[in-house]
């Protein structure tokens, strides 16, 4: 599989703002690991046009994300505007 533990690890000790090491569940963590998701499933998207059912994944992980960094908004604004900062959501 394209995402090893180590590689989600790494994704999950340099996202922003995690508590520890081993923080996989925080809104922050998920948000970088469906980040690194979608774009590697966009450079996949780009060599195979009709690949429809990656397409869709795709497009749920972008709700997924969406949905979270909604939550962020609503919970704490400084998170969120920290999270969008360090992946570069917003252009």
């Amino acid at each position: 599989m394209y995402l090893t533990t180590e590689k989600k690890q790494e994704i999950f000790s340099t996202s922003g703002r995690t508590r520890s090491a081993n923080d996989t569940g925080s809104a922050e963590s998920q948000i970088a690991l469906f980040t690194y998701r979608i774009s590697h499933l966009t450079a996949h998207l780009k060599v195979h046009k009709h690949d429809y059912s990656t397409q869709l994944g795709l497009l749920k992980l972008v709700g997924k994300r969406r949905r979270l960094l909604t939550y962020l908004t609503n919970k704490d604004i400084t998170r969120y505007r920290s999270i969008i900062a360090e992946l570069g959501l917003r252009k």
